[in-house]
């Protein structure tokens, strides 16, 4: 928790003060006056002398000048001191004073200005130029930073003054997916370091945890934690001198060490003191302990059959190494050493799977139709994809019309599986984005089960960002909550029986029993059983309400009672795009929630 301390110069700003203590934790007031919930100091100025080193923010509320004077003499360094904001004593301007990046003052500044409807005031270039904030980028992303340059100040005064810039990105992360998408136009990507022409730029941006020779510009390097370390060793192995070994052998590779994220072996060798010189010399790397079976079905490339007589797997270093990556790729196969007779040793390095830039498909949950519905994450892969296959009999698309320049989109809706398949493997091994765009939630009557299984059969990296389902959508038409206290606490998801038989556990009839919400999908063209069967067990009084193409331009929302469900179904000719919600907790005011009572509370307090 950070220490963040509230200056008070006057009282008739306490309440100010009173708010923003109550939404930042570890913030408390100081003040020279006598005043409930603050902390009684003698002077402002003995005060700052005894906390600016002490504490991570200092905020004042007052006067700039008394700011300004109190912080003074006590300034030596952005990487040390401590974030300084001034709030007017009306609340009107919150303004970042000191250490704005590396101390988080710009950050804070902005959250303080939501927390009491002020106005930021930040001066930082790079913030007001909506550039990247290359001083603090490394440890946002738990990057390890480094520049050619001793005085880090000169690549960052090229960068915002917009001089020519390359951006090489070896790996992907949630930082380089960042970089990609919110890439400035003086900003060139490069995704191997052999194309990029050092001539036509002032500086370099790379992302790597790879060594590169001199290129003669301003240079940052940014090393991510991507890399895994494995070690096999002859029993009771002689530590000396191995870790400046491994660490000078990887330096002559052209891989650093500032992107080892963990170090492995097998079980049998946990004990051996060679582990504890690795990780005091790697900076005191975690250490990932396997058994042979967690092992068993890593394929190495080059086995050892004495190794595997001792511990049944082929390789100690390089199966561990792959198996802490994730069974990513190796970088570095086994190495063999031998710094003193009977201390043999093996090391291999891995490449973690999810940082290997290369092909991948993220299937993303449109929504229920509405653009505006997808998530943000979506929206970010939308804009940044290669290949768009959207579900176009379900999804608008209208939903596609972010794409960049020069992506290709297309429609699922004449396609079979194995072309849809096709043309997305064709961007795969291209090592290109795709993204399948479903309707919903694509997890809820998504139809990407078979899709998955061809991914997984090829090995093929890819991942699920859910969605809005088109249940939410209709709760919120209907301005209804699904469940009710004390009456119904349950919803669920379903469809009435067609071509696609349910489990007999499943039927209609049966999950009627429980009376919950239900939501039914897929179910317009069988809804005189979907009816019968409800009418087992719900009265024939039940709200109903048949949910025509929620959030699109023509929705349409139709009310009624249980009975007549299918003649609303029928009369009003609604089809497949239909969700069919039943139960009291449609329009139902009546259970009023206990949350927000007196005895509950104490569930909102910081």
């Amino acid at each position: 928790m950070k220490k963040i301390a509230i200056i008070l110069t006057s009282e008739s700003s306490l309440s100010l003060a009173l708010t923003i203590k109550s939404e930042l934790s570890g913030a408390e007031i100081y003040t020279k006056a006598e005043l409930k919930e603050t902390t009684q100091i003698s002077t402002i100025e003995n005060f700052v002398a005894e906390a600016f080193g002490k504490v991570d923010a200092i905020i004042f509320i007052g006067a700039m000048g008394i700011c300004i004077r109190s912080i003074a003499r006590y300034i030596k360094d952005k990487h040390s001191d401590p974030a300084v904001i001034n709030i007017d004593s009306t609340g009107r301007f919150v303004i970042s004073v000191l250490s704005g990046h590396v101390g988080g003052a710009n950050d804070l500044t902005k959250d303080i200005a939501h927390i009491i409807g002020g106005e930021a005031v930040i001066t930082t270039q790079s913030d007001n130029t909506n550039l990247w904030a290359l001083d603090t980028l490394g440890s946002k992303y738990d990057w390890e930073t480094t520049s050619n340059k001793e005085n880090f100040n000169l690549p960052l005064t090229t960068f915002v003054n917009k001089k020519q810039t390359a951006l090489l990105l070896d790996i992907k992360d949630e930082g380089t997916a960042f970089l990609e998408r919110s890439k400035p136009e003086h900003v060139n990507i490069f995704y191997k370091f052999t194309d990029i022409d050092f001539s036509k730029y002032e500086l370099l941006i790379a992302v790597t945890p790879y060594l590169y020779p001199n290129t003669n510009i301003q240079t940052i390097y940014y090393h991510p934690k991507v890399l895994h370390l494995g070690i096999g060793c002859r029993k009771d192995c002689k530590p000396e001198g191995i870790a400046q070994y491994i660490g000078e052998f990887i330096k002559q590779k052209n891989i650093t060490a500032a992107s080892i994220q963990d170090i492995s072996t097998i079980d049998i060798k946990k004990d051996e003191a060679l582990l504890k010189d690795l990780q005091a010399y790697f900076g005191h790397l975690p250490v990932n302990i396997y058994t042979a079976d967690e092992l068993s079905d890593i394929d190495v490339p080059n086995p050892s059959e004495k190794v595997r007589e001792v511990t049944t797997v082929g390789g100690v270093s390089e199966s561990t190494s792959i198996r802490s990556a994730d069974y990513g790729n190796l970088i570095l196969e086994k190495q063999k050493g031998v710094l003193s007779k009977g201390n043999d040793f093996t090391f291999a390095i891995a490449l973690n799977r999810y940082a290997i830039r290369q092909g991948h498909i993220e299937i993303v949950g449109a929504g229920p139709g509405d653009p505006d519905l997808v998530s943000v994450r979506g929206r970010q892969f939308l804009e940044i994809a290669d290949l768009i296959l959207y579900a176009g009999s379900l999804v608008p698309k209208e939903l596609t019309f972010c794409a960049k320049d020069g992506a290709v989109v297309r429609s699922s809706a004449s396609m079979d599986l194995e072309e849809q398949f096709a043309i997305m493997k064709e961007f795969y091994d291209k090592g290109q984005l795709v993204v399948r765009l479903h309707t919903g939630d694509p997890c809820i009557y998504g139809a990407i089960q078979e899709q998955m299984a061809y991914f997984d059969e090829h090995n093929m990296s890819y991942h699920i960002t859910p969605g809005i389902s088109s249940f939410q959508a209709a709760a919120a038409a209907l301005k209804s909550q699904f469940t009710i206290p004390e009456k119904v606490q349950t919803i669920i998801l379903t469809r009435g029986e067609g071509r696609t038989p349910m489990p007999e556990k499943e039927k209609l009839h049966l999950l009627a029993r429980s009376q919950s919400t239900m939501c039914i999908f897929l179910s317009v063209t069988v809804v005189d059983e979907v009816q019968k069967e409800l009418l087992e067990h719900y009265s024939p009084t039940t709200p109903v309400a048949a949910c025509y193409k929620l959030t699109w331009k023509d929705e349409k929302i139709y009310r009624g009672q249980l009975q007549d469900l299918a003649k609303i179904i029928k009369e009003n000719k609604l089809t497949l795009t239909t969700m069919i919600v039943v139960g009291d907790a449609i329009d139902n005011r009546k259970g009023l929630s206990k949350l927000y009572s007196h005895q509950f509370k104490h569930l909102f307090r910081r």
